[in-house]
């Protein structure tokens, strides 16, 4: 049958051709109206994520420094390379991007807060975990001891060493002594360095009591420790079972332990005459 005495296949036809029309019309429309001056982006807003003052980044400087790699205007700007942008910027931990119409974009920042250094590189790692590269200089100065912790573990570590971290800031809190670095080898074996310079072994992780048993040990008995050596304890070893190792700058050998040991003067007991045995007398 000729198609074109179909009408209801000449209908179909006809309205699937027009409504292709409408939608390219009003595809156009869309485009011309998206590039229409109005809609060029204009202010880039930024501020704080959370409303906290921003210690480390300035508004300023963020925009001037990342704009101009923003392409695009209110409708075709890319907000995930914008985020990204602004998330390579030092101190920078996070960022949110979000459009306001019709030509701003508004940028929320959260800072890395500093705990510690992290490794022999240069690196710091912030409260939450996160290891990042940033001016020492000024994590320095947000330190109200003046001196950053020193803090470093395998790749993949960061996490496990902060919260062990935090654990001891409050197991050596009877003491009134701080951690002031702490070190987990590719053995897994914790050793702390307190804030008197004490360092202290603790070895592997056999359970989840093992560590604080041992600092607990340590805890116990340090009063007692401090008392015969005044002088400090440069390193305590806490990886005995049933006692510790040490050492400091005052501990002595005893002058006793020192001097060669004298030979011990036996005396030999008389020899015993075997039964039986008489004695001889020569006859004249």
């Amino acid at each position: 049958m000729n198609m074109w005495h179909d009408i209801r296949a000449l209908n179909a036809t006809a309205n699937a051709l027009l409504a292709t029309v409408t939608l390219a019309l009003f595809a156009t429309c869309v485009w011309w109206l998206s590039q229409r001056p109005m809609f060029t982006l204009r202010t880039v807003t930024v501020d704080s994520m959370y409303g906290m003052e921003l210690k480390h980044v300035n508004k300023l400087t963020l925009q001037n420094g990342v704009v101009g790699q923003i392409h695009g205007n209110f409708f075709t700007t890319n907000l995930e390379q914008v985020r990204t942008a602004f998330e390579a910027v030092p101190w920078v931990r996070r960022a949110t991007v979000r459009r306001e119409w019709p030509n701003q974009l508004f940028v929320g920042v959260e800072e890395h807060e500093a705990l510690g250094t992290w490794g022999e590189d240069g690196r710091l790692l912030s409260v939450k975990g996160d290891v990042f590269t940033a001016n020492l200089a000024e994590a320095e100065d947000d330190n109200e001891q003046r001196e950053l912790p020193q803090l470093d573990g395998p790749e993949g570590s960061e996490k496990e060493v902060l919260a062990r971290f935090t654990e001891l800031r409050q197991w050596f809190a009877p003491i009134s002594l701080t951690p002031h670095g702490l070190s987990l080898s590719e053995r897994y074996a914790w050793t702390v360095k307190l804030s008197n310079g004490m360092q202290v072994a603790l070895g592997r992780e056999k359970d989840k009591t093992t560590l604080r048993g041992r600092v607990k040990q340590l805890v116990g008995i340090y009063p007692q420790l401090v008392a015969r050596l005044p002088e400090g304890i440069e390193t305590v070893d806490m990886r005995y079972q049933n006692g510790l190792a040490l050492s400091a700058a005052g501990l002595k050998v005893p002058d006793d332990v020192k001097a060669e040991p004298k030979p011990l003067n036996v005396k030999k007991k008389p020899t015993e005459k075997s039964p039986g045995s008489t004695k001889t007398s020569k006859q004249t």
